[in-house]
């Protein structure tokens, strides 16, 4: 596995595989791998000639400097893991290489990112995907993939992602990957690593409650659902939910009623302790 520091080690590398005819999977991460992430490299490796994998804080998506300083990091044991799970190449760039200059001397550009990103975790980290679409286009642009692999517990950012590349004109397929979990249901996440033996205990409680909820919707309200779901977590210790949306999966906008579309969607954000963890759920899908 080649590790490549730089902006044109990149491109020169990419560039003389394409030119073999060799398709190329990019698979964006900010490092502190697990199984989740491991799952995108092993699927971008099984449909593509060559699979970059990329490893970097992105800080512009940070909103809470504190957040950006308490990030997990673990370089060296990612490289280990994205050799065993076979990456052809893993770029790992300062943030110096990818914001020369300093990032607020950036130039500025605003992305049309959509209704899409001013709900959930665009109300409440603002900033977060401007940051979010500068970093991944400017990978996009560095890699130029053919296909690129997130894995659906950011369920928004792929929406905001989709958008991005759209309004860009950027030429990459997107590949939407089911969430990775635990065996007791904790979505996996860098974040779990912030978590101390008993919040991680309590966190599963989150899945759990998500997963009773789509049963209780079955004769039950959408309003009725949202508040059984954020009753039930704000009342385990150490719990506190952030938001809690059920919404059409292709415009994120809120449902009242389930006769409203065919493809509904929990998003939740709880904060065990002061970790933030994300997760989703369906509760109406297409083919139903």
């Amino acid at each position: 596995m080649e590790i490549l520091r730089t902006v044109n080690d990149v491109r020169e590398y990419v560039s003389g595989r394409r030119q073999q005819g060799a398709s190329v999977g990019l698979v964006p991460t900010m490092g502190a791998l697990h199984a989740g992430h491991l799952s995108l490299v092993e699927r971008a490796v099984k449909e593509n000639d060559v699979t970059v994998v990329s490893v970097f804080v992105n800080p512009t998506q940070f909103n809470n400097p504190a957040d950006l300083a308490s990030y997990p990091r673990k370089e060296e044991d990612d490289f280990k893991m994205l050799a065993s799970a076979g990456a052809s190449a893993v770029f790992a760039p300062t943030v110096e290489e990818i914001y020369p200059g300093g990032i607020e001397n950036q130039p500025h550009h605003e992305f049309d990112l959509g209704s899409a990103a001013q709900v959930m975790e665009g109300k409440f980290r603002p900033g977060h995907f401007q940051g979010v679409a500068q970093i991944v286009s400017l990978l996009f642009r560095i890699v130029n993939p053919t296909r690129a692999y997130f894995g659906e517990k950011d369920f928004q950012q792929i929406a905001v992602i989709r958008n991005m590349i759209k309004s860009e004109g950027i030429n990459v397929e997107i590949v939407a990957c089911p969430i990775k979990r635990a065996d007791d249901g904790l979505a996996l996440s860098s974040r779990n690593a912030l978590l101390t033996p008993e919040q991680r205990k309590i966190a599963p409680e989150i899945h759990a409650a998500l997963k009773y909820s789509v049963d209780y919707s079955r004769d039950h309200s959408v309003r009725a659902t949202h508040d059984t779901v954020v009753e039930r977590l704000n009342a385990v210790p150490e719990l506190e939910v952030e938001y809690f949306e059920i919404v059409d999966a292709r415009t994120l906008l809120p449902v009242d009623e389930w006769e409203e579309s065919p493809w509904i969607v929990g998003c939740i954000t709880v904060y065990c302790g002061k970790v933030r963890l994300i997760d989703n759920i369906a509760y109406r899908l297409p083919n139903e």
